[in-house]
C-alpha cells in the first residue's frame, strides 16, 4: 500500500490554521483522498491529556524545559496511536503544528538550545519528517489582533510582541533552509484566497 502524505500547517499565533486545516481537508477528501486531521499538542487521548497540561495555567508555572518535554511526550504518544498508522494505511495526514513549533516557541522564543530540540526530535521522530509544511505567514501585530478578537485564548496566546517576532523569524529561517519542504503563504489575506493556495500547493504534491 503507498504510503499517505503528511502535510504539516505551521505558523504564529492567528494565521488561521486550525480553519485551514479543516478547509483542506475538506478539499482533499472532496477529491477522493482519505485524511485524517489531527493536531499538536494533542492528537490520541494521552497526547490531549498531555495537552491540558501544556496549556494550563500552573501556580508554579511552566518552564521552558517542562514545557519542552511534554510537548515532546505528547508527541511520542501522537506518533505512535495516530499518526504513523495512519500513513501506513495509505491515508493523508494534515496536522495543525508539528516539530517546527518546537523549534519557533520553545526554542526561538523560550530560549531553548536548539541542540536540545534536536536530540529530542531524533528520539522522537527518528526519520520521519512532513512531505510538506505549510507556512501560514503573518505579522505579529496582526495574529495578535486576530485573537484579540476571539474566545477560548490559552496561555500561548497572551505571549508579548517580541516573543511573537522570535517565533515569526525562526519559522521564517527554517523555511528558508529547506525550500523544498515549505511552502510560505501569506495569511493576512481573507480565508478563502488563503484556502485556495493551500488547495493548490498540495495538489501539486507527488
Amino acid at each position: 500500500m503507498t504510503r499517505g502524505r503528511f502535510i504539516v500547517l505551521e505558523g504564529g499565533e492567528g494565521g488561521g490554521k486550525s480553519t485551514q486545516a479543516r478547509r483542506l481537508r475538506d478539499h482533499l477528501e472532496a477529491r477522493g483522498r482519505r485524511v485524517l486531521l489531527t493536531r499538536e499538542p494533542g492528537g490520541s487521548p494521552l497526547a490531549e491529556a498531555i495537552r491540558a497540561l501544556v496549556l494550563g495555567q500552573w501556580p508554579e508555572g511552566v518552564d521552558a524545559t517542562t514545557e519542552l518535554l511534554l510537548i515532546f511526550a505528547a508527541r511520542a504518544a501522537h506518533l505512535q496511536a495516530t499518526i504513523r498508522p495512519a500513513l501506513a494505511d495509505g491515508r493523508d495526514v494534515i496536522c495543525d503544528r508539528f516539530v517546527d513549533a518546537s523549534y519557533a516557541y520553545q526554542g526561538a522564543g523560550r530560549g531553548v538550545d536548539p541542540a536540545d530540540i534536536a536530540a529530542l526530535e531524533r528520539l522522537v521522530l527518528g526519520d520521519l519528517q512532513p512531505d510538506c509544511v505549510l507556512l501560514l505567514d503573518i505579522a505579529p501585530e496582526i495574529g495578535l489582533k486576530r485573537i484579540a478578537e476571539r474566545s477560548g485564548n490559552n496561555r500561548f496566546d497572551a505571549e508579548s510582541l517580541a516573543f511573537m517576532q522570535r517565533v515569526r523569524a525562526a519559522y521564517q529561517a527554517r523555511a528558508a533552509a529547506a525550500p523544498a519542504r515549505y511552502r510560505v503563504i501569506d495569511a493576512a489575506r481573507d480565508a478563502d484566497t488563503v484556502a485556495a493556495e493551500l488547495a493548490a500547493q498540495v495538489e501539486a504534491l507527488p
